[in-house]
């Protein structure tokens, strides 16, 4: 992969850890500062604590995603990125760019999910 490429890459994988890093934020200040002692009955406190453990499942896969965006962008540093972990082939570009995190090629990747799917 050439260097433009890359650092297109690059530029996009830092993006959107930013974003996801921001919004984190976002939530932690208004989201999650939602005091008892503000909703009057069970049912906008049961509502309340619905709206949290949805907040914190959306945090979770948004923590998962910048560990796999760091991933990543370590593997640009190390010039691996964009080669399937599993066969050591190019990453097709055209998933890179749907997927700039992927790890796997199209073929390994369908591998790894009817193994998952089996063994499920």
């Amino acid at each position: 992969m050439d260097v433009q490429t890359i650092t297109k890459f690059k530029r996009i994988l830092s993006a959107e850890r930013e974003r996801l890093l921001n919004l984190s934020k976002e939530s932690i200040k208004f989201d999650l500062n939602t005091s008892t002692d503000d909703l009057p009955d069970e049912a906008d406190l049961a509502a309340s604590e619905i709206n949290q453990s949805l907040t914190f499942e959306l945090r979770n896969r948004e923590r998962v995603m910048i560990a796999k965006i760091n991933t990543a962008l370590q593997k640009i540093q190390e010039g691996t990125f964009g080669l399937c972990e599993s066969c050591e082939e190019d990453i097709e570009k055209r998933r890179l760019e749907a997927r700039p995190f992927s790890t796997l090629c199209v073929s390994c990747q369908e591998q790894h999910e009817h193994r998952e799917k089996i063994y499920a």
